[in-house]
């Protein structure tokens, strides 16, 4: 079964920076997108980042375009979210996450929660 464990998340003023990484283990890495999800207290969970097998693909949710960075490193089967300018409405639990496509299981971390307050 597969496996994704999230870490990097904390306490951080408004303009600061976190990263966030998330080490897959348990499938073959390098076949499957990837995607941060994030969700802040009392609202549904979101798309933030996208990006493909190879990390020659991206996207963005608008409310984090220009400030967040989603990367990978296939070798270290470990996906990476550079997020920059951070703002308090950022404040959620952040969530790595493979989308398994029709056939394929999806599978999700337990999450890491940052925190944006001064």
């Amino acid at each position: 079964q597969g496996r994704l464990v999230e870490s990097g998340g904390g306490l951080v003023q408004p303009g600061g920076s976190l990263t966030l990484s998330c080490v897959a283990s348990g499938f073959v890495f390098s076949l499957w997108d990837m995607n941060w999800y994030r969700q802040a207290p009392e609202k549904k969970r979101e798309l933030v980042a996208h990006i493909t097998r190879l990390g020659d693909g991206t996207n963005y949710a608008d409310s984090v375009k220009g400030r967040f960075t989603i990367s990978r490193d296939n070798a270290k089967e470990t996906l990476y979210l550079q997020m920059n300018n951070l703002k308090p409405e950022d404040t959620a639990t952040y969530y790595c996450q493979r989308p398994g496509g029709d056939y394929g299981t999806d599978y999700w971390g337990i999450g890491t929660l940052v925190t944006v307050s001064s």
